[in-house]
């Protein structure tokens, strides 16, 4: 998702990083307020481009965990307790699937992508995929050679009560026939939310989208038809069904009661979704309310937010209300970062350009909607408080296999401030009202410190 090209020379880093003159410091003054968070270092051996996806959940016990992603070896589910600041792995997903622990290149399962679903029952559902071939193996396919092949990605859950996981198999495996046939790659996993009640887990392929059924009785995975939108999720309604956006912006809905999926046109002011956005806007990604009626969606290139009514019956349109601009400005880019408070306010990380004149680059701002007064509130640009979390003047480091790690992900402002550059890649908030969220370049949890979600 986010471009590996994106590089610059340690001398240059540095001197971005460089504190701002004192002089200056004192005549520097921020046209915004920050959101100020304490940084921490996800560890470096469980990615290879310090970097990760939307993976992050609050467990029922308080601890965060977070999804990795480490290229051409492996990927991890980590561990941070809030209470010591500590991290640890809690699953290494080819031990748990019996993959070989050395690197395997394309082969592998590189990414925990998936948004972590947290279920009733304490135990946390996630899914792994591909990630993108190595130096090496790109080399040998502008020569004509093959690559091994990445037969499909897992579901994977893990429970922290007792710090065990289980491994739920492959939902879209690739098969002998379809190699012979020309098919490429097994399809990975983009998500993963369990209905626990109902013995039901809804999964979501990738690259391709299939909208998988997985039923914990017979332990099979069936395929429900619709093709989704690009790296969706599926929300779970009061009445039980599982819902989904499909590639060309309609409701998908799986009725258990009826056995019987449906797909819905998806409606704002009249017009269809699609028509509305008046544009190729890509990766929606949405949060249901706790009525279990109500879900807020927003995309990945548009500052719009919407409030999307599920509680219909089947056959009949979906109401989508726009609820306007989270914020001002150009060229949005908002991933896996909404999230609704234990007080019912909805939370969003955007970035926009930085058109200040206060630095340069990109600001990211964390936004809060207020359901109740319709409010927007723009609360301020994330902002690292503890800079020194990671060494940034000693220069990349390298990988076993020699190859360097990205360290670019950040940019200070004229008066010191140390602020993520390229893209926040998941928010939550805990159910203490505390926001976390995680930046890569290197790989970093943001614990928010000056917004707490309570009234």
């Amino acid at each position: 998702m986010v471009a590996n090209s994106l590089r610059v020379s340690t001398a240059a880093l540095v001197l971005v990083l460089a504190l701002t003159p004192p002089a200056l410091c004192q005549q520097a003054k921020a046209p915004f307020p920050y959101v100020w968070a304490k940084a921490f270092h996800i560890p470096p051996e469980t990615t290879t481009e310090e970097s990760g996806y939307f993976s992050l959940c609050e467990g029922r016990n308080g601890k965060i965990y977070i999804g990795t992603a480490a290229y051409g070896r492996n990927s991890y589910l980590v561990e941070f307790d809030p209470s010591t600041e500590k991290m640890r792995i809690a699953l290494d997903t080819h031990k748990l699937v019996g993959l070989p622990l050395e690197p395997t290149g394309y082969a592998a399962q590189s990414k925990l992508h998936t948004r972590n679903f947290v279920g009733p029952s304490g135990k946390i559902y996630v899914g792994s995929k591909q990630g993108y071939p190595t130096a090496a193996e790109r080399e040998a396919l502008a020569r004509g050679e093959k690559i091994p092949v990445y037969r499909g990605g897992y579901v994977l859950v893990y429970d922290p009560a007792t710090d065990t996981a289980e491994n739920l198999g492959m939902p879209l495996p690739i098969d002998d026939a379809q190699l012979a046939a020309g098919k490429k790659e097994g399809q990975g996993v983009i998500d993963v939310t369990a209905d626990e009640s109902r013995g039901l887990i809804y999964v979501i392929t990738c690259e391709e989208q299939h909208w998988m059924l997985y039923d914990t009785k017979t332990r099979k995975y069936r395929d429900l038809g619709p093709i989704l939108r690009d790296q969706p999720n599926t929300l779970v309604d009061a009445q039980g069904r599982g819902t989904a956006i499909t590639s060309d912006y309609r409701i998908a809905r799986y009725d258990p009661a009826a056995d019987k999926v449906s797909v819905d046109p998806l409606l704002v002011e009249g017009k269809p979704f699609s028509e509305y956005l008046g544009a190729n806007r890509v990766h929606p990604d949405w949060r249901i309310a706790p009525d279990g009626k109500t879900a807020y969606l927003q995309l990945l290139d548009d500052l719009r937010m919407f409030r999307v009514d599920l509680s219909g019956a089947a056959g009949q349109p979906v109401v989508a209300v726009n609820l306007g601009n989270r914020i001002q400005g150009e060229h949005p880019d908002s991933r896996g970062s909404i999230s609704i408070g234990p007080e019912g306010r909805v939370y969003s990380a955007v970035r926009i350009d930085n058109k200040t004149g206060f630095g340069d680059g990109y600001v990211h701002h964390l936004v809060r909607h207020d359901p109740a007064s319709g409010a927007m509130d723009d609360l301020g640009v994330f902002a690292v408080k503890n800079p020194d979390f990671f060494n940034f003047a000693a220069g990349r480091a390298k990988n076993p296999d020699g190859s360097e790690r990205p360290i670019h992900g950040y940019h200070t402002l004229p008066d010191g401030t140390l602020t993520p550059l390229h893209v926040i890649m998941a928010l939550i908030v805990a159910k203490d009202g505390i926001i976390y969220a995680t930046t890569i370049y290197p790989y970093t949890l943001l614990k928010i410190e000056t917004v707490k979600a309570v009234k």
